[in-house]
């Protein structure tokens, strides 16, 4: 929090922001929102002046179709536990082959091709020795798209190698963690016409597809607020020795505070409300707890002397957002993972005629439901998606959302149809990161949001509720 009490933001001096500024530091600087705090000449690109962009290297990647193929050729780098659990899925998925592998862990490489030779395929190529091995994978000609599994510090970087190579390109969260990161992303992806896509399976989740359809069809009416949130009790995986390598996600909770994670609240909840497609995100505001949780696991489970006593743990247990949009809708965002919580996205829409809320999902929708009374989300299956009624939850991965997202990932570009989520997405779902750690510092003022399409959030593009191919 600010070394100053929380004030309104028409009341904050240009003396005092600059003076907040200085106290900031080095962590918002790695953010790269050092200059947003000081009222400098916004370089970041958060202000919500036009000016403020950076200028586009090429035309908008908003419904750009993939090149049609018969055949779609993977690149996988990273083999931990997220990049191992997923290629059994791409292979599960039609006409997909994973024509190379990379980790720098060779031992993780090897058991990956064996997984891939078991499965019927040919080999792959494989790519280790350093951090830097990736650099050959993305260079290889017999790759299409690159899969990103890795520490997040280097989503960035690899999927900017990977374009710069002539590759689309997939990460998984947050495909970055700074504002400029997330304007060269956008950037390159449109100089270089080669897609950059957050992959975000939990907007393929079951309920989440079944609620954008309906929300489309207008059952809720006119759209008001949504909440999400990446509610998850990761404290033994955090202090685990093998789990994360070298234990890099808890070293994030040292260097920030703020929402660590956002896409899988936002990301479902903005496709039910358009944005980039009609709305767009405007401005938020982040208040977070104190940072109390993973020091107290560590008292308990760690022994004394070791070296993870010397961490100090400054992401607050649980930081709450409220992000409005430009036709004043509002989301509630929330992120926690240091305390003891039954797994939750919140998952929660309203609007003038109705609300659905997840965990457990329940929905109340005028005139069928009366008298105060939650009805049963089971009723209005009729509303699936069709990735749910037709392919089904496959070999599975949280359920199925992880197999649904790569089928329709690969379908699209088999049939040369524009992805359901572009780079504007991934810039926009991504930004909280950076933005509620501005705000946070800021004693929760409200921060402008940017732009990322460039003004273009109106133009109509396929999204997650595109309709079943012919």
């Amino acid at each position: 929090m600010a070394d100053e009490p929380a004030r309104s933001p028409e009341n904050v001096t240009r003396r005092s922001a600059l003076r907040t500024g200085a106290a900031a530091g080095a962590g918002l600087a790695a953010l790269g929102i050092g200059q947003g705090i000081a009222g400098a000449e916004p370089a970041s690109g958060i202000g919500e002046d036009a000016r403020s962009w950076p200028k586009p290297r090429g035309a908008s990647m908003m419904g750009v179709p993939f090149e049609a193929r018969d055949t779609v050729r993977i690149g996988i780098i990273g083999l931990g536990n997220r990049g191992a659990s997923m290629l059994p899925l791409f292979l599960a998925v039609p006409n997909v082959r994973v024509t190379a592998v990379c980790d720098i862990n060779a031992e993780f490489v090897a058991k990956a091709s064996a997984t891939i030779t078991k499965a019927g395929h040919p080999a792959p190529a494989t790519c280790t020795g350093g951090d830097h091995a990736y650099e050959q994978l993305v260079r290889r000609d017999d790759i299409d798209f690159v899969y990103l599994a890795t520490p997040w510090e280097w989503h960035t970087p690899m999927a900017l190698a990977a374009m710069r190579a002539g590759k689309h390109v997939g990460s998984e969260c947050p495909i970055a963690t700074t504002i400029p990161d997330m304007w060269e992303l956008v950037n390159t992806s449109e100089q270089t016409r080669r897609h950059c896509l957050q992959l975000e399976n939990c907007c393929y989740g079951k309920n989440e597809l079944r609620v954008l359809r309906m929300a489309h069809e207008g059952l809720f009416g006119e759209l008001l607020h949504g909440s999400g949130a990446y509610l998850h009790d990761l404290r033994e995986l955090l202090f685990s020795d093998t789990y994360y390598q070298g234990q890099w996600r808890r070293a994030w909770h040292t260097k920030v505070n703020g929402d660590l994670y956002p896409t899988h609240g936002l990301g479902p909840v903005a496709s039910y409300l358009d944005i980039n497609r009609g709305d767009r995100l405007v401005r938020m505001t982040s208040m977070s707890t104190p940072a109390l949780g993973l020091a107290d696991y560590r008292a308990q489970h760690v022994p004394a002397g070791d070296p993870r006593w010397r961490e100090r743990y400054v992401d607050g247990d649980v930081t709450m957002s409220l992000l409005q949009t430009e036709k004043g809708r509002v989301i509630h965002l929330v992120h926690g993972v240091s305390n003891p919580h039954p797994y939750s996205r919140l998952n929660h829409l309203a609007g003038t005629k109705g609300v659905f809320e997840d965990y457990p999902a329940r929905i109340y929708l005028e005139p069928t439901h009366s008298h105060d009374t939650w009805g049963s989300f089971e009723d209005f299956k009729n509303y699936d998606h069709w990735l749910w009624k037709d392919i089904g939850p496959g070999p599975g991965g949280h359920g199925g959302m992880d197999y649904l997202m790569l089928y329709r990932l690969a379908q699209t570009i088999r049939l040369g149809l524009a992805p359901d989520m572009d780079v504007y997405d991934a810039a926009a779902w991504n930004a909280p990161f950076a933005l509620s750690a501005m705000s946070v510092r800021l004693g929760g003022a409200p921060i402008p949001f940017p732009d990322f399409t460039r003004g273009r959030w109106k133009t109509p593009h396929p999204g997650t509720d595109s309709p079943k191919p012919g």
